[in-house]
C-alpha cells in the first residue's frame, strides 16, 4: 500500500467535447488544473501536466466518474499507458460538493471534488477496467432499451387509433400487437375496409396468417363485434387508415430491430461463457443487463462489495449508544432495479399448478414474512442473497442449481 504523501491525485470532470482536470496533493491542496479536448491526441496533455507536479519517488492516481461513457476513451488511454485509474461514483463527488459551505457548480470544482473523493477513499474505490467486450454489451443493452421504449410508444398509439375504428378491438385477438393481429390491422385498418368481406373469406385469411390456429369461429366473432359496434367511419377515413398502417409498419420494424440486437447480444454473451440464464427468472436480456452494469466481476473482491455497489447492502447510522441500519439509496440504481425485478420473479408461482418457480427463495420469502418482515423488507433480503448467487455464477461460470428446501420449510 502506497503512503498518501507519496501520491498525487488527479480528478477529472468529464464531458462530451472536453474534460477538466484538477490535481491535488495528500493535503487536498490544488497543485494544478488543465482543460483538454475529449480526443486521443489530447490525452497526453493530462499526463504531461500531472508529471509537472510529481516529484521523484511519487506516484499518480487518476479518478474518473463516467468510465463507461464520455470518460471511456481517456480511461483506456491511461490504462494502456500503465497509469493507475480509479472509478469514482458520481454521487460521492456530488455529495462532496454539497458539503461545502457555499455550494457552487463549475467544471473545476467538480474535478476537485472527484480528486478529494479519490484521496479520501482511494482503496475503497474499484479500479477502472473498461474492457471492450463488456462495453459493447453495455452499448447493445442501451440500444435495446431505446428500441423497446419506442416500440412501447408505437403500440400505445396503435391502441389509441384502433379505439376510434374498432371500439371492441381488444376482443379480436389475445395480443393486439401479435403477428396475426398486425397483419389484420394492416389489411383492414378500419371496418370500411371489410365492406363486402364475408365470413369464409375472412376465415381463409386468418387461417393462413395463424397457421390454422384461427378458424371460421374467430371470423364470425370479429364480424359480429364490428356489427355490434356500429358505423365508425368518418370523413378522411383513408388518412386515418394510413396512420394505422404506418403504426403497424413501425411496430414491425422495431420488433425486427429488437430481434437483431438480441442476436448480437447473444453472440457476445457466449464469448464470456457465463451461464446466468440457467437461473430462474434470468433470460438473455436480463443476463446482459447484469453484465453491462457489473462489468468485470473480478473488480469486486467479494459479494459484499458488489452489494454495496448496487445499493443493496444496508447503511449503518449511529449516534452515541444508538446504532441502526437503514435502506441504502446510493449505489448503482440501474443494477439495484435489476436485482429487485429478479427477486420478485423468484417468489412467483406458476399460472397453472400454482407452484413456486424457485422453491428455495419462495420458502425463504415466507420465512422472512413469518419473522415479521414487511413484503418490501423480505424482497430486499432476497436481493441480497441474489447478489451472492450472481457473484458466484459470474466468478465460476457454473450452472445454477436450486438448493434443496428442508422438508419443514417446504411445509
Amino acid at each position: 500500500m502506497i503512503q498518501p504523501d507519496k501520491l498525487v491525485y488527479v480528478g477529472v470532470d468529464l464531458h462530451k467535447q472536453h474534460h477538466t482536470s484538477v490535481i491535488i496533493d495528500c493535503w487536498g491542496k490544488v497543485l494544478g488544473e488543465i482543460k483538454f479536448d475529449n480526443k486521443p491526441t489530447a490525452f497526453p496533455q493530462l499526463e504531461k501536466e500531472a508529471k509537472k507536479h510529481t516529484k521523484k519517488g511519487m506516484f499518480v492516481v487518476y479518478g474518473l466518474e463516467d468510465v463507461g461513457g464520455y470518460g471511456r476513451a481517456l480511461a483506456v488511454h491511461l490504462i494502456e499507458n500503465k497509469c493507475w485509474v480509479k472509478e469514482v461514483n458520481s454521487k460521492l463527488s456530488s455529495k462532496r460538493r454539497e458539503s461545502l459551505v457555499t455550494v457552487e457548480k463549475s467544471d473545476s470544482l467538480d474535478a476537485e471534488c472527484v480528486a478529494l473523493v479519490l484521496k479520501d477513499s482511494l482503496y475503497k474505490l474499484p479500479d477502472a477496467k473498461p474492457i471492450d467486450l463488456y462495453w459493447a454489451i453495455s452499448q447493445l443493452v442501451t440500444q435495446r432499451k431505446w428500441q423497446a421504449k419506442s416500440l412501447t410508444g408505437m403500440v400505445k398509439r396503435l391502441h389509441q387509433q384502433l379505439g376510434y375504428h374498432y371500439p371492441s378491438y381488444k376482443k379480436f385477438f389475445s395480443e393486439v400487437d401479435g403477428k396475426t393481429a398486425l397483419a389484420f390491422w394492416h389489411k383492414y385498418p378500419s371496418p370500411s375496409r371489410l365492406s363486402g368481406v364475408g365470413v369464409e373469406e375472412l376465415a381463409t385469411y386468418l387461417r393462413k396468417l395463424s397457421n390454422y390456429a384461427l378458424s371460421t369461429k374467430k371470423a364470425e366473432q370479429i364480424l359480429t363485434l364490428i356489427a355490434e359496434d356500429g358505423d365508425t367511419s368518418r370523413d378522411f377515413q383513408d388518412k386515418r387508415d394510413f396512420i394505422v398502417r404506418g403504426l403497424v409498419r413501425n411496430i414491425r420494424f422495431y420488433e425486427r430491430e429488437l430481434n437483431r440486437i438480441e442476436r448480437e447480444i447473444e453472440s457476445l454473451m457466449k464469448q464470456l461463457g457465463f451461464q446466468l440464464e440457467t437461473m430462474t427468472g434470468i433470460e438473455l436480456v436480463t443476463a446482459a443487463e447484469l453484465v453491462s452494469e457489473i462489468g468485470d466481476i473480478h473488480r469486486f473482491a467479494s459479494p459484499d462489495k458488489l452489494a454495496r455497489f448496487a445499493g443493496i447492502a444496508p447503511i449503518m447510522k449511529g449516534s452515541g449508544n444508538k446504532v441502526g441500519y437503514y435502506k441504502s439509496k446510493q449505489g448503482n440504481r440501474e443494477l439495484h432495479d435489476i436485482f429487485k425485478a429478479l427477486a420478485i420473479r423468484q417468489i412467483a408461482v406458476t399460472r397453472t399448478k400454482k407452484e413456486p418457480r424457485n422453491p428455495y427463495f419462495h420458502a425463504y420469502y415466507e420465512q422472512k414474512m413469518a419473522a415479521g418482515k414487511t413484503k418490501q423488507q423480505a424482497i430486499v433480503c432476497i436481493m441480497r442473497k441474489l447478489v451472492n448467487v450472481v457473484y458466484f455464477l459470474m466468478k465460476t461460470k457454473k450452472v445454477y442449481e436450486i438448493p434443496v428446501v428442508p422438508s419443514q420449510e417446504a411445509a
